[in-house]
């Protein structure tokens, strides 16, 4: 099977498997399991932040950053299309009582500056009080350069708010940003997240760990945070097997991402060059990733062939359809990650060449 459907489909190597196994284990929740301590002190020192948490998942690395920096009542400025928002089953108002407040996108994934400071709410008892802006890195794979994260941080400091990053995928953006600039990746990372009150780090998408994420922030916001993976039932017992395998991918798995984004450029421009081939350029229109996310937009015939016939090849991907002005359309999204080889993208351009040369007869 080559599944493109996420980068979350990836499984532990075999020596991620070993280090699993032997890993020393405590109660986390005593904070005694010496595994995911020294997975919290490796992330807080590389990632420059005071201390880390770790908890099941990245929506609720996200939720408990929330929670704790806002209250019932609080409003939090986040993206119209961003995780925290729309993919997270509404939990920042269902558990936390916080009013989400979206903003629109721009075409580089990025909220625009003037809009996030239209959208803080003045200091009146008709209005929730603004405590948060929320920005994720990479959005779509697409990566926010240093310059906008840091003109975001300074934008929530000088109106007196928090700020957290969704980083999922951060270390996919310190990759690109560094790879383009011939720079060191954590000197990267470090320098994308400066300035932000907190951070939730995904370690079981690219980084190919089998379960877990980061939050980082300081002494007092982690006190904080505790309490509510707590409250959320996050807080794990003999979990260090977790931990070893996540301390093992921010070790080994990092670098490795640009494999991910030339496999996903590889793909890209393969059915660019198919479609064009092929003259269905109306009908197949690739997005140029900018780092292991590739988007295609598809008429729906074509679509609903292509998926079906890739699919009997046990070759994956996500669909979903929408309306556009010339009628039903379909994008596709398919994800590279470390179980994807260039070999796999290889026989996928060759099946998809075969498949659209039969829908163009």
């Amino acid at each position: 099977m080559i599944d493109f459907r996420s980068d979350t489909v990836t499984r532990p190597t075999k020596v991620m498997q070993d280090i699993m196994y032997k890993a020393p284990l405590g109660d986390d929740v005593f904070s005694d399991d010496p595994s995911i301590n020294a997975l919290q002190e490796f992330a807080a020192e590389k990632f420059g932040f005071a201390g880390a948490l770790f908890a099941p998942s990245g929506t609720m690395t996200n939720l408990i950053a929330l929670m704790s920096h806002c209250q019932r009542g609080d409003e939090a400025i986040v993206g119209q299309n961003w995780h925290t928002y729309k993919w997270e089953g509404g939990g920042m108002a269902v558990l936390g009582s916080i009013q989400p407040q979206p903003l629109a996108h721009q075409a580089d994934g990025s909220i625009a500056l003037h809009d996030i400071a239209a959208a803080i709410k003045p200091d009146d008892p008709h209005f929730a009080k603004t405590r948060l802006v929320v920005v994720e890195n990479t959005t779509g794979g697409q990566v926010l350069p240093i310059s906008y994260m840091h003109a975001v941080a300074d934008l929530a400091k000088q109106h007196k708010l928090s700020s957290h990053i969704d980083g999922a995928r951060i270390m996919n953006a310190a990759v690109a940003i560094a790879n383009r600039n011939n720079g060191d990746v954590w000197q990267t990372a470090r320098e994308l997240v400066a300035g932000f009150d907190s951070i939730s780090v995904c370690l079981s998408k690219g980084l190919g760990a089998p379960v877990g994420s980061l939050l980082l922030g300081d002494t007092e916001f982690l006190k904080r945070a505790k309490r509510v993976r707590k409250m959320l039932g996050g807080g794990m017992r003999q979990a260090g097997m977790l931990a070893a395998a996540g301390q093992y991918a921010l070790s080994h798995h990092v670098e490795r991402l640009a494999d991910d984004h030339n496999n996903a450029a590889n793909l890209a421009n393969g059915f660019s060059a198919m479609a064009e081939e092929l003259e269905l350029d109306t009908k197949f229109i690739v997005t140029q990733p900018q780092t292991n996310i590739i988007f295609c937009d598809l008429s729906a015939d074509l679509a609903q062939h292509f998926v079906s016939e890739l699919a009997k090849l046990n070759i994956l991907c996500i669909s979903s359809s929408y309306k556009a002005n010339d009628g039903s359309r379909t994008k596709l999204r398919l994800v590279t990650h470390l179980d994807i080889s260039a070999n796999d993208i290889e026989t996928t351009l060759t099946h998809s060449r075969q498949i659209l040369a039969a829908f163009n007869n």
